[in-house]
């Protein structure tokens, strides 16, 4: 008897073709966004409190989205119905209008993603798909349903992806406030001893494995 194994979509993947119903009309994606980078983000249920806070956090960062060329999306398994109506209901309490298209997933789409884990019950967990130009899968996170994301590090991710990927550089922990280098990048290892030799020549560094730039 086979074992039910949850499949995640893993990095450098590309992100499963679907059709689906958002608060905007019919979506495909991929496809539709070809071109941009996107984040699809799940959520467990909506009319949640945590939800709603990670809702209005989203909103409050679109211009920031918008600024990398990154489109946002948000998923559950509710129904679009639901998703009209919470969508309502934040802009009428709360102030805010969420102008991003929210997903009615179904299981189909959910098991897709990974986001239906056993082990935390029956709702979507909350996941992140941080998504290139190509369609390929660059950041996935998960978390459970009782801790809300952040938000700062969602656009603080993305930014260092475009970064990494324009300058060929790597990105140290905590970018732009590292507590070694500051804003500064890694320079790809060396390749030849030759190169390592001449290393500390060329850049600020530690080590000839460990050396740093500007940008």
């Amino acid at each position: 008897m086979e074992e039910n194994v949850v499949r995640m979509p893993l990095l450098g993947d590309d992100y499963p073709q679907m059709n689906v119903t958002t608060t905007h009309g019919e979506m495909n994606l991929p496809g539709d966004l070809k071109g941009s980078w996107f984040v699809v983000f799940s959520h467990p249920a909506d009319f949640t409190p945590v939800c709603t806070t990670e809702f209005v956090g989203f909103q409050n960062r679109v211009a920031e989205f918008d600024k990398l060329n990154t489109k946002l999306i948000g998923m559950s398994v509710d129904q679009v119905f639901s998703h009209i109506k919470w969508a309502e209901w934040i802009k009428e309490k709360l102030g805010v209008e969420i102008t991003f298209p929210i997903i009615a997933a179904n299981d189909t789409i959910a098991n897709k993603l990974g986001l239906l884990h056993p082990g935390k019950g029956t709702n979507t967990v909350r996941a992140v798909f941080v998504v290139d130009p190509k369609g390929k899968i660059r950041l996935t996170i998960y978390y459970p349903q009782e801790i809300g994301r952040n938000m700062d590090e969602i656009v603080r991710a993305v930014k260092a992806l475009q970064l990494s990927d324009n300058n060929g550089v790597a990105v140290p922990a905590n970018w732009p406030e590292n507590d070694l280098i500051g804003d500064k990048v890694i320079i790809p290892p060396a390749k030849t001893m030759a190169d390592a030799a001449t290393r500390l020549e060329k850049y600020e560094g530690y080590d000839w494995w460990f050396c740093y730039k500007s940008l």
